[in-house]
């Protein structure tokens, strides 16, 4: 079965206030991204450029920087959905060395797909004024774009740099741009596409 990918608007550039804008990095860690990780997304690996390219750029213009870590205690019940993952303090949990956060960024442990579930990530968000929020990661159809539907409809923007996110599929990763624009009404641009711009 072949299926058409319906139009994806791009923004070519889009220019956001450092001050109001957060860098959410979604579930970069060892278990995701490393092929020796215990559920290795194929195209995680290559994004790391793209995605400390934009940390970079975030950090400089004093942009908060947020890394969600999937955290996971022994038994948990998703394994039984995906088997052992992102086991609490294991390797495969850390984030990986080249996104390594900094002493000033925020890190958000997070127990199911969804950033905000039972998490800080709001009460951070808020209590930081941010508008606008940058959603970067893995695995697209899955925890980012979970993360990404929640920041929605609390009604943050949302910012999705396409060659900042992946997925398992081809498909999930059409699958999850479509959303954000048609569903959430988000910007879909490039990591050189977002300009920090006060």
């Amino acid at each position: 079965m072949k299926i058409e990918v319906p139009n994806i608007p791009e923004e070519k550039e889009v220019v956001v206030n450092p001050s109001n804008t957060a860098l959410i990095i979604v579930d970069m860690q060892n278990d995701f991204v490393r092929k020796n990780g215990k559920l290795p997304v194929p195209t995680a690996e290559a994004t790391i450029p793209s995605i400390r390219k934009l940390i970079d750029k975030a950090r400089g213009s004093g942009a908060l920087i947020i890394y969600t870590q999937d955290w996971h205690m022994k038994d948990d019940p998703e394994f039984k959905i995906w088997g052992e993952h992102a086991l609490a303090g294991t390797w495969g949990a850390e984030i990986v060395d080249e996104l390594k956060p900094e002493k000033d960024d925020f890190i958000v442990k997070k127990y199911r797909y969804d950033a905000f579930f039972e998490t800080s990530l709001d009460y951070i968000l808020r209590v930081k004024n941010i508008r606008n929020t940058i959603i970067t990661g893995t695995v697209a159809n899955i925890c980012v774009l979970h993360t990404a539907g929640s920041a929605a409809l609390r009604w943050y923007n949302v910012i999705m740099p396409k060659d900042g996110i992946s997925a398992i599929t081809e498909f999930d990763y059409y699958a999850t741009l479509r959303q954000v624009d048609f569903l959430y009404k988000g910007k879909i641009t490039t990591v050189d596409g977002i300009k920090f711009e006060r």
